[in-house]
């Protein structure tokens, strides 16, 4: 069922070698390759069939759900829906990603539409890849969307990482936020050569309580450019931070640009951001230790991105 480029493409953006355990549901060149559900994990085509529905048991503990996406057909822009609900007092770590192989001329894309209800006191940890390889000269375009609602007391940590090769990417992430409920975001993103990525970030801080924290790591090769964007908005007693870093090599570009709104008297936000590039000490101590300069400049950023 799974070709060598297939099994490739899984490894490395769900750290998949062969079909998983559980609940999964994996998509190739636009259609359903393979499903599987699980006593609490429940998967179901949405009524019109653009994506899937993701219903996941209150009270269900340490179970995972894998929804990977692998393309490899000429000319194809994938365009999926997904919902995933996520019951009261559960805890479950749901792994996406995209993988693209580009053999051709032609153009080969994907934008995953997720929205996330995260019932009360419940715990999701999204873990998602996106990664493009292949010899074609055609654009690797990946544009994600992720919408989370988090009830009261819920909690959602997100690691989004653009790993290589993906030449164009306009992400959006948006969240609301609902009292003592936490919200962690960590996104890490790598390009290079005329790549351009895209991020677009809107936090509303609507219970009483409520916390927000996102990270950005971004690093710049060739004549690559970023542009980040995060809006914090506070509409109660709560606290927010936006930190973001960036790494310029080469001829590569930057623009950050994180946003407070406060609309509560009791509101807590902050933001850090820095630009720059290897300083060269480090590059001097690694190479001291045996390393060459490409190899030492790749463990700096390797740990900067980790």
């Amino acid at each position: 069922m799974l070709d060598a480029l297939d099994k490739k493409l899984l490894k490395t953006v769900a750290d998949l070698e062969s079909l998983p355990k559980g609940a999964y549901n994996i998509r190739k060149n636009g259609k359903l390759l393979s499903r599987q559900v699980s006593a609490n994990i429940d998967i179901d085509s949405n009524a019109d069939g653009t994506g899937i529905v993701v219903t996941i048991k209150a009270g269900t503990k340490n179970e995972s759900v894998h929804i990977p996406v692998i393309l490899s057909q000429a000319g194809l822009y994938d365009v999926v829906y997904n919902s995933f609900i996520i019951g009261e007092d559960a805890d479950v770590t749901i792994i996406a990603g995209c993988g693209i192989h580009c053999g051709s001329s032609e153009t080969e894309g994907h934008a995953g539409i997720h929205d996330f209800h995260v019932g009360r006191k419940a715990r999701v940890t999204y873990i998602e890849k996106h990664y493009a390889m292949g010899e074609g000269t055609g654009r690797r375009v990946l544009n994600p969307t992720t919408k989370v609602f988090l009830d009261e007391s819920a909690t959602a940590e997100m690691e989004l990482t653009q790993i290589s090769g993906v030449d164009e990417a306009d992400r959006l992430n948006e969240a609301t936020l609902g009292p003592d409920s936490l919200l962690l975001i960590t996104e890490r993103v790598l390009t290079e050569g005329e790549q351009m990525a895209v991020s677009k970030n809107n936090i509303i801080l609507n219970g009483s309580g409520s916390r927000a924290n996102m990270i950005s790591r971004s690093v710049m090769k060739g004549n690559s450019k970023q542009i980040f964007h995060a809006n914090l908005e506070a509409r109660a007693k709560c606290f927010g931070h936006i930190e973001c870093d960036a790494i310029i090599m080469d001829n590569g570009t930057n623009e950050t640009m994180p946003a407070l709104k406060a609309l509560h008297p009791d509101a807590e936000l902050t933001h850090e951001a820095s630009i720059g590039k290897i300083a060269n000490d480090q590059l001097t101590k690694l190479m001291s230790l045996g390393l060459t300069y490409d190899e030492a400049v790749n463990r700096i950023i390797q740990g900067f991105l980790k």
